[in-house]
């Protein structure tokens, strides 16, 4: 699958979430990146970038302050590579993908993986 139809199979996954969710996404960036660097891998404890398909990049929602402001947005990466390499079809990566992306928006909104996993998530 080509860089255009993965980023669009990115973007109608953001465009069918809920209005009222999207309304409180604000100050990140969503993004395709091929692979996840040396550093983002560090810190989601995880040695090959195989098994890494997504990362959020910031301070979740629940964890702002009052000073909280004048920041860079934060950054959601969906990592093209590893996807494409565990999926075997089409349907396959958009699944893959609105999973991804809807577990790191949780992250966004302060969602842990221990939470998500008993909200079935996983």
């Amino acid at each position: 699958m080509n860089h255009i139809d993965f980023d669009d199979k990115v973007q109608k996954v953001l465009d069918e979430l809920p209005e009222e969710l999207r309304h409180h996404i604000a100050n990140v960036a969503i993004v395709v990146e091929e692979l996840a660097d040396d550093e983002t891998l560090d810190a989601a404890d995880v040695d090959d970038p195989y098994d890494l398909f997504g990362f959020y990049h910031g301070i979740p929602l629940t964890e702002r302050t009052h000073d909280y402001g004048l920041v860079l947005p934060d950054k959601i990466s969906i990592y093209r590579q590893p996807i494409l390499a565990a999926c075997r079809s089409a349907e396959e990566i958009r699944a893959m993908i609105a999973k991804i992306v809807r577990h790191e928006i949780a992250h966004y909104f302060g969602i842990d993986d221990e939470r998500l996993e008993e909200l079935g998530a996983y």
